[in-house]
This record gives structure tokens, C-alpha cells and sequence, in this order.
């Protein structure tokens, strides 16, 4: 769903033609005759929320200054952009002052008004990003941080909302890339653990060695290397809430301690003489059907009824269509301030091509989608052309691909040159010969051969074990062998 503008004034023939002209840029538009009538728009929750007011200033009884002044009041922080035929400086000054972002003098040209609705929305979006990620680092983030208008999403926000009131574990469910860890984080946020630790353990990336004590800490001396007392997650967690990603990935072995964990509420660190209590919210997530690891028997029963207490199940990008522009104006902003770019948005054709594709990696597809577009785009708006991978699989769109230079024309005098034909390598081939022409040794072809498999599988060290045909415990110590195993343990865990 586009942005949807509210357009505020007395006169019908000007509303008339602003809710034309918007429209044509490519907003949803909506209309209210009076500052009355707008103020008890922006405050109906049960209607989309609007993203942009235009707003007259000269209006009868309640005029477009004490709609700024009322909408402060109310903490209503919803951009507006005033319009008014008196084009003064102190009606500027005095505009800017009660809040608005921009000014235009009636009669409005269409470029004027579409480079200042693009601008409103672009600031707005980049100062909600700023306000999001002050409130993630000091561990408030809230449900309103979640940007959804589809009403799927809106029932899982007003469960979840449920679950944060009391300390019941919670289950989220949903594909890879669709924001779980942001629900789990706005669980915390609307609970009284707010403000309080907030501990994301990668279940996926737990060496098998090293779990109990990653998990629960140890002793210094309680086994060997072990120089130093080490706090574990749970301890970390203490107070606060130990978020569980990927909970289907842990080994049979780690359930079992993480199972007396959960139902004693104490830990034992390793090498300690007694157990430790700990006060921790546990909320899990995974993209797996737990129930089919249940009866496969690669899940324990008992923990998932554990687990399972409130399950929260967070429908995928292609369910909710709608929210597609919103999150992408809103990246586009981020990655403009990260990257050092002027760029107000998306071009309405450009939005229709990001609603209309399946996007099956989901929000983190959509993420790197737009990052990637705002890197190469070299205008003021990010059009089809940035994106040609997407516009590629989606019926109706052409891949616009720059035309190639004119050949240089050649030299009638000169020899005719042949083509040469030149053998691509294979960036899969594993090379036998060092650069001098010797046979390189086991040691640097093993290397290399773990360090690919590494790469291809992502650093999934069940699966690389797996496909290599070794242990997982093996694998580590060839990686500690060729150099690099203490640094790959360390992201890992």
C-alpha cells in the first residue's frame, strides 16, 4: 500500500485538485474539510495510519496553526506540509516553528508539491529509523517499531502484545528473514523487563563442545584452557529475557541441559559446586516445523511442550503485500544516511515493482534489495533499473540495461586481428600446483578444501561437518590445525 496523504482544507475546488494531483503521484489519498475533522482522523485508530498531512493554514474556527499546535499537544508525530496563498516570512517562521517540515504558496505546481511530499516522507522515515535504533540499543523497542498495515500482521502484533504481560515462553514461528528477532525484541519492550538485558544466542552456531559452557559459564580451571571464570548466556540474561534463535538447530544433547534449565530455573555452570538461580523470560524462533522434528526424533517432546507454551506464528512479506513500500522507504532512508546519498525515494513504478514480487527470502531480501539499489543509483529517486534481478522474474517489467558504446572503427591498414580464444577457469577447480609448479601439500589442499566448504555452506557447522564425512569435534580440530579455527569458534558461538 502506497503512502496515504490526508489533504486539510476549507475550500472544496483546491481539495479537489491536491487529491487529483497526489493520487497521480501515486499516493493513497483521503480528504477532511475542516482542522476538527483532521485532528480526528489522525487519532482514529481503527483506519490506516496517515503518513503525510498537507495542510492549509487559513481555515475557519480551528485553523492550520492550531491543528500544529493540537497535533504537538497530542504527540501526533505525523509530518505536514502547510500551504497557504499568503506567502510571508513570518507565516514561514511561524509554520516551521510549530512543527511542519515544509512550506508551499497556493497555487502549488505539480513538481513542487511531489518534491516536497517526497522530501516530508523521506525525513520522516529516517528520523522513525533513528528513533528505532535508539530505542533497540537501550532495549525499549515496542510493537509500534513493527511496520505493518496488513491485518494478518495485526493479529500476531495484538497476541503477542498478550504474551508480553505476563513471563509465559514464547514460540515464534515463521519463514527465514521475516523479522522474528524484532518481535522478540518488542515482546521484551512492551513487558516490565523493559530496559533490561536483552541475550540472542544463535542455536545453529553452538559448537557441540561448547554448549554447556557458552550456555551456563564455568569455572576458571574446570576443564582444560579454561583460564578464566566465563559467564554464561543465562547469567547474561539474568533479569532480562534469552532469546533462543533457531531453537530446531540445537543438538539432542543440548536440549536435555537446556530442558533442566527451564524447568528449575537454575543453572549448573561447569565446574561449580552449586546450582545458580536465574530470573530469564525465554522466547524461542524458529523456521522449522518443530513437530516434524518431534516425530522424526531430532526434537525432544518434552521440550517442545516446554517451548511451545504461546506460539506466535509471523506471516511472510508475500502475505502482506502492503507493507512492501513502507519498509522499503524507510530502508531507502537508513542506507542514504549510512551510504552519504540524496536520494527522496522510489518512483512509483519502482514501488509497484517491489509489490508485486514473491520475495521468498522476505524482509532481509527486501533489506539487501534496496541497499544494493541505493549503492549503485546515480539519480535523486531509485527507478526499475536498480533493480534488474527483481524486475527480471516479475511479468510486465523490462530489464532496462544501458545501451553499449558504439565500436571504435578500425584501422583500414592494419593487420586483421584474430580472436583469441581464452579457456575460463573454474572457480570450483581445486588447484593441485603451487605457483612454482610443485604439487602443493595435503595440509594446504585440506585447508582450502574446508575453507570452501565453509563459505559454501555458510558457516553451518553441522552441515560442513556433515558433507565433508567427518565429526564436528574433527572438524574444529582441522581448523585449529590449518590456522583459523579460533576465530571461526569465536563468531560461531
Amino acid at each position: 500500500m502506497a503512502a496515504l496523504i490526508l489533504v486539510v482544507d476549507d475550500d472544496p475546488i483546491q481539495r479537489r485538485l491536491l487529491e487529483a494531483t497526489t493520487r497521480r503521484f501515486g499516493y493513497a489519498v483521503e480528504c477532511a474539510e475542516s482542522g476538527e475533522a483532521a485532528l480526528a482522523r489522525l487519532r482514529a485508530t481503527d483506519r490506516p495510519p496517515v503518513d503525510l498531512v498537507i495542510l492549509d493554514l487559513v481555515m475557519p474556527d480551528l485553523d492550520g496553526m492550531g491543528v500544529l499546535e493540537r497535533m504537538r499537544q497530542m504527540k501526533l508525530a505525523v509530518p505536514a506540509v502547510v500551504q497557504t496563498a499568503h506567502g510571508s516570512i513570518e507565516a514561514v517562521i511561524s509554520a516551521m516553528r510549530a512543527g511542519a517540515i515544509d512550506f508551499v504558496v497556493k497555487p502549488v505546481g505539480a513538481e513542487r508539491l511531489q518534491v516536497s511530499i517526497k522530501n516530508a516522507l523521506r525525513v520522516d522515515a529516517l528520523e522513525d529509523e533513528l528513533r528505532r535504533a535508539n530505542r533497540r540499543n537501550a532495549g525499549e523497542l515496542g510493537f509500534r517499531d513493527i511496520v505493518s498495515r496488513a491485518e494478518s500482521m495485526a493479529r500476531t502484533v495484538r497476541l503477542a502484545e498478550r504474551a508480553a504481560k505476563s513471563n509465559i515462553p514464547v514460540l515464534i514461528e515463521g519463514e527465514s528473514g521475516v523479522g522474528k528477532e524484532l518481535m522478540a525484541r518488542a515482546i521484551q519492550g512492551g513487558s516490565d523487563r523493559r530496559g533490561k538485558p536483552f541475550v540472542t544466542v544463535n542455536c545453529g552456531a553452538l559448537p557441540e563442545a561448547l554448549v554447556e559452557s557458552i550456555l551456563f559459564g564455568h569455572e576458571k580451571g574446570a576443564f582444560t584452557g579454561a583460564t578464566e571464570k566465563h559467564v554464561g548466556k543465562f547469567a547474561e540474561a539474568n533479569g532480562g529475557t534469552l532469546f533462543l534463535d533457531e531453537i530446531g538447530e540445537l543438538s539432542l544433547e543440548a536440549q536435555v541441559k537446556l530442558l533442566r534449565a527451564l524447568q528449575e530455573g537454575e543453572i549448573d555452570p561447569v565446574g561449580a559446586r552449586r546450582p545458580v538461580k536465574v530470573d530469564v523470560r525465554f522466547v524461542s524462533a524458529t523456521n522449522q516445523n518443530l513437530i516434524e522434528l518431534v516425530k522424526a526424533g531430532r526434537f525432544r517432546e518434552d521440550l517442545f511442550y516446554r517451548l511451545n507454551v504461546f506460539p506466535i506464528a509471523i506471516p511472510p512479506l508475500r502475505a502482506r503485500a502492503c507493507d512492501i513500500p513502507d519498509l522499503a522507504r524507510r530502508f531507502v532512508a537508513r542506507f542514504c544516511a549510512e551510504e552519504g546519498k540524496r536520494i527522496r525515494g522510489l518512483t512509483a513504478e519502482a514501488s509497484a515493482l517491489l509489490s508485486a514480487y514473491d520475495w521468498p527470502g522476505n524482509v532481509r531480501q527486501l533489506e539487501n534489495a534496496v541497499f544494493r539499489a541505493v549503492v549503485l543509483a546515480d539519480g535523486d529517486e531509485l527507478t526499475v533499473a536498480e533493480f534488474p534481478q527483481i524486475a527480471a522474474q516479475v511479468d510486465g517489467f523490462e530489464v532496462r540495461i544501458p545501451p553499449a558504446p558504439p565500436p571504435v572503427a578500425a584501422d583500414p591498414d592494419a593487420a586483421p586481428i584474430r580472436p583469441a580464444t581464452i579457456a575460463a577457469p573454474d572457480p570450483h577447480a581445486l588447484r593441485l600446483l603451487d605457483d612454482r609448479g610443485d604439487v602443493r601439500t595435503l595440509e594446504e589442499i585440506e585447508a582450502e578444501s574446508i575453507r570452501f566448504a565453509l563459505a559454501h555452506y555458510r558457516g553451518q557447522m553441522s552441515q560442513v561437518a556433515r558433507k565433508l564425512g567427518i565429526g564436528r569435534s574433527t572438524l574444529y580440530r582441522k581448523m585449529k590445525d590449518c590456522g583459523f579455527g579460533d576465530g571461526l569458534m569465536g563468531d560461531a558461538a
